[in-house]
């Protein structure tokens, strides 16, 4: 599977520099579903292949096992846990990213609409945005059309 998103990443972006700085955000209860069968080493392959990782979080709730955590954090994921929708946490992180210059790339990987505005406004930043859906049953069509690039993490775009 992480060939094909390697393919689908390094078409969509030509050539990439090595000095992009990416932010990686993962919503975790949204997209670490059974139904979606997504892996963390595939999540991360795909945000290595957009550039240099500054930020690879993984938000949680509290309900998250100690072995998921620990096995994301084995993986190199920044694990915040919030106790409760970690929706608010994210989205406030992703702009503090953009707004104090220190990603060139905002990747999130999510299926949820609530990101749409924080994609716009990291656009018109001037910040290269990335949605990624855990496949195409799991795609938001808005998040989709917001961000300047999209991947499904079944390797298509």
């Amino acid at each position: 599977m992480v060939g094909g998103l390697r393919r689908a990443v390094r078409r969509l972006r030509g050539g990439r520099s090595e000095s992009r700085r990416v932010g990686l955000l993962v919503d975790g209860p949204n997209v670490l579903r059974d139904e979606f069968d997504v892996d963390l080493d595939d999540v991360r392959a795909v945000g290595d292949d957009a550039g240099t990782l500054v930020a690879t979080r993984l938000y949680l709730d509290e309900h998250a096992t100690p072995g998921l955590i620990q096995a994301a954090e084995a993986r190199g994921y920044e694990v915040i846990i919030t106790s409760g929708d970690v929706d608010v946490k994210l989205a406030i992180d992703a702009t503090e990213l953009v707004y104090t210059d220190a990603v060139d790339t905002l990747m999130i990987v999510s299926r949820d609409t609530d990101f749409k505005p924080v994609i716009e406004k990291a656009a018109k930043q001037g910040i290269h945005t990335i949605a990624v859906a855990p496949g195409t049953y799991g795609r938001s069509d808005a998040l989709r059309n917001a961000a300047q690039e999209a991947i499904l993490l079944d390797g298509d775009t």
